[in-house]
């Protein structure tokens, strides 16, 4: 029985996520005491429903207060693919509105840890050329629990299919979506998912990977430090990388880079410089020489080197396109013809692949080592799935209700998704 008595306004008001708030929420917004709580929000993330009858542990009165003030929703698993090449797995879960979206299970080092590739957004407002995300627009951002809700999905299928102890040690924030472009859902999420009685993820184990919102790393330096930071580079020339990535004509590089020289210093953590190398592109000794002296400079300035992960690039089309020149003009459309749309060929072809695969990795290294800059190269599996770094994708228009019916996104969302701060660069067409 509900303690409250419930009034209209009761009815009208949204209904809480219980797997996206933290204890302290929740014994807030029910009215009920902090053990009680810990002890909901364990049962939410431990069980995914909440038990008709309470158990021992938990007052009935509070166990119904929650079920009265909140629900736990879920996302369906509409595909789960296992690369045959190794221990990766990918997985496509259908969102409440039809979407779909793509998130991936990491082997580590440790036998029985797995890392949980996540995504933020439906789509991705950035454009990166070298990312099939880009090229789907920006649908909308995702909700916290729809964020959690992966992770639990995800440790969920471990503990079925792999057993032992298997679990999910870290969680990696690069998956479909710009993350800091929907900072205030995913930082809830990270909250959620490092509390004891939820996910009890490390916070250090936890990797948010951007592309350059230099507000977005001063928020996660100051309300989630423990965090760790990503940042993709694409390249360290000013127009190779406008062209590689257009975020680069709201947020440059250095402006990004003194944020994350601030982060750094404030949370004692080494910032990870992904580096994609593409044939042709940003893969010369000069441009190696360039990520060199840019690095140096930064350790110098603030005291902390940058650990330099390269990737080798992965496949995001078919391979029937023509590079984009090396010069090409500042924006052009990497992908092609200018106005094209990143969602597709027309007429309903597979996109072009717009890039190679570069085979200058090694020469590459030493030109970094010979400045007396270490780096190592990412291995980005389950490429046979579509699984690997910058695969991941599943366009909004193909989407469907289950039934068949075309998903509808909710008014204002991709407007709110985009809304990436001042100076934010164009959605693309």
């Amino acid at each position: 029985m509900d303690p409250r008595p419930r009034s209209s306004s009761d009815e009208r008001r949204p209904r809480l996520a219980l797997q996206a708030v933290l204890p302290e929420e929740l014994a807030g917004a029910c009215g009920i005491d902090l053990t009680d709580a810990r002890r909901i929000v364990s049962l939410a993330h431990r069980l995914g429903e909440l038990p008709a009858r309470a158990p021992a542990t938990v007052r009935r009165v509070a166990l119904e207060a929650a079920r009265s003030a909140g629900e736990i929703r879920t996302l369906a698993l509409v595909e789960r693919r296992a690369s045959a090449e190794d221990p990766f797995v990918k997985y496509a879960f259908r969102l409440e509105d039809g979407a779909t979206i793509e998130s991936v299970r990491i082997p580590l080092e440790r036998p029985g840890r797995y890392s949980a590739c996540v995504s933020s957004q439906v789509g991705c407002a950035l454009a990166c050329a070298f990312c099939a995300t880009g090229r789907m627009g920006l649908a909308r951002n995702l909700e916290a629990w729809e964020i959690v809700e992966q992770v639990r999905l995800i440790r969920r299928d471990l503990g079925a299919t792999v057993g032992g102890g298997a679990r999910v040690h870290g969680v990696l924030f690069q998956g479909m979506g710009e993350p800091l472009a929907n900072a205030d859902r995913v930082i809830q999420a990270i909250r959620v998912l490092s509390e004891p009685s939820a996910q009890a993820i490390d916070m250090r184990n936890i990797t948010v990977c951007t592309a350059g919102l230099p507000s977005g790393i001063r928020r996660l330096a100051a309300e989630v430090p423990g965090v760790r930071l990503g940042l993709s580079l694409g390249s360290v020339r000013p127009g190779r990388r406008r062209h590689l990535m257009p975020i680069d004509g709201a947020h440059p590089l250095d402006e990004v880079l003194a944020a994350v020289g601030e982060h750094a210093r404030a949370t004692g953590h080494a910032p990870m410089w992904a580096y994609t190398l593409l044939a042709g592109q940003n893969d010369a000794d000069e441009d190696a020489a360039s990520l060199a002296a840019l690095a140096r400079g930064f350790a110098a300035q603030h005291g902390i080197s940058p650990r330099l992960s390269l990737i080798p690039y992965n496949a995001i089309g078919a391979a029937d396109a023509p590079l984009p020149s090396p010069g090409g003009a500042e924006g052009a459309s990497p992908g092609g013809a200018e106005g094209a749309s990143p969602g597709g060929a027309e007429g309903g072809a597979a996109p072009a692949d717009p890039f190679a695969r570069s085979a200058r990795l090694e020469a590459f290294r030493a030109v970094l080592s010979a400045a007396g800059v270490g780096s190592i190269v990412r291995y980005s599996g389950g490429g046979d799935v579509g699984a690997a770094c910058g695969q991941l994708a599943r366009p909004p228009a193909e989407a469907q209700r289950p039934g068949g019916r075309r998903a509808s996104p909710r008014p204002g969302a991709a407007a709110e998704a985009a809304a990436v701060g001042p100076g934010a660069p164009p959605r693309p067409a």
